[in-house]
């Protein structure tokens, strides 16, 4: 009767002695029950694949595989029985094969530092998730080198080091593959430190200036949600332009064409409007508390109406100005001064006037319903306020 010793390919430890009959299908059977794996060839200690059950005589050290080609066990990278015991003592050194790149350490580096981390589940305990390696012996891991490395330097050190121009967003995604949630939070954080501050400065004249000289006339020129706090737009041709939500607080607007503009929910708070022409302007639900819109016209021959519904004009200043039929209704205009306005056919219904100074105005035929008129100055009217305006 022969007997082999029967070793798992590429280990040079727990081998079986078994004794030798039958057909090779019948060896490879008892090679299957006794080293727990799915025998498929059988290898000498050379390398050479055994295929009729006559090559074999007594005593000879064979190798099982299941399929895969032949591992030297005492060959550089490969595990004798000493190396792996080694291996997974407390010193241990460990290679990775990281998406081709090969990485040393210690699994005392994988454990202790995220030992709830998949990489300490890994290599915790041997074989404990099955991990395949490489004929070299690396683990077999399918990550980016490059994005692991820095998670490997944050494991031995507990520092997050990375070099110029590598892609944070990347080490990121890695560490939270691999659980390393101590690591999550310093990149995150690192990430939106990293990221370009938000642009809020506002937008000079002479930009703007080449803006309008790039559109032609017959173009709306869109300008919503712009910032242009504190800026000089005196004297231009701003008609027709797009202001929608846009920032003018505090911009000198003087002398300004902004003849059918949109203005709606814009912050003019602050801004000086003095002379403007607001002929056909849209400003509903827009800020100008505090402006200046002296001498301002917004009235329009076409009959085409300002509509200044709902907007904020608290302690605006809108002395001399032309406002016959403009739309009022519901603004604010609490302690704000329109002597001497033009305020024919104004619609004035619900608009809030406590203690507005409104000497000298012309309220023919405007509508006050509902308005708020508390403290409000109508001394030298140029005619009658009668009852029926400002009463349902």
């Amino acid at each position: 009767m022969r007997r082999v010793t029967l070793f798992v390919n590429g280990s040079a430890r727990n081998g079986k002695v078994v004794a030798v009959y039958g057909a090779l299908s019948d060896l490879l059977s008892v090679a299957s029950n006794k080293l727990g794996i799915k025998a498929a060839h059988l290898y000498n200690g050379k390398g050479g694949l055994i295929d009729d059950i006559a090559l074999i005589r007594d005593d000879d050290v064979l190798y099982v595989s299941e399929g895969d080609s032949f591992i030297d066990p005492l060959a550089d990278g490969g595990k004798d029985a000493d190396a792996d015991d080694k291996c997974w003592g407390c010193t241990d050194w460990i290679t990775l094969n990281v998406g081709g790149t090969y990485f040393t350490t210690t699994r005392s580096t994988l454990v202790n530092k995220e030992p709830e981390s998949m990489l300490a589940h890994m290599f915790r305990e041997k074989d404990a998730w099955g991990n395949k390696k490489d004929q070299r012996g690396g683990f077999l891991i399918d990550r980016s080198p490059e994005y692991f490395a820095p998670i490997l330097n944050y494991l031995r050190h507990g520092q997050l080091i990375t070099n110029d121009g590598l892609n944070l967003l990347g080490v990121l995604e890695e560490a939270k593959f691999f659980g390393i949630e101590s690591l999550i939070e310093q990149l995150e954080l690192a990430i939106k430190i990293s990221l370009p501050a938000e642009d809020h400065t506002p937008i000079s004249r002479k930009e703007f200036v080449r803006f309008l000289l790039a559109t032609p006339t017959k173009s709306e020129l869109r300008c919503q949600g712009l910032n242009f706090s504190g800026t000089d737009l005196s004297r231009l041709d701003l008609r027709y332009i797009n202001f929608k939500m846009a920032n003018l607080s505090h911009c000198n607007l003087s002398h300004a064409n902004l003849c059918c503009a949109n203005l709606e929910r814009a912050d003019l708070s602050g801004a000086n409007l003095d002379g403007a022409n607001l002929q056909g302007v849209k400003m509903l639900c827009s800020n100008a508390e505090g402006a200046s819109l002296i001498s301002c016209n917004f009235e329009d021959p076409s009959g085409l109406k300002a509509n200044l519904e709902g907007a904020n004009l608290k302690g605006v200043d809108m002395e001399g100005s032309q406002m016959t039929g403009i739309n009022l209704r519901v603004a604010t205009l609490k302690n704000a001064k329109l002597k001497n306005c033009n305020l024919r056919g104004a619609t004035l219904a619900g608009t809030d006037l406590e203690n507005c100074d409104l000497s000298g105005c012309d309220l023919q035929e405007a509508n006050l319903r509902g308005s708020n008129v508390k403290g409000a100055i109508f001394e030298e009217m140029l005619t009658a306020l009668h009852m029926s305006q400002s009463v349902r």
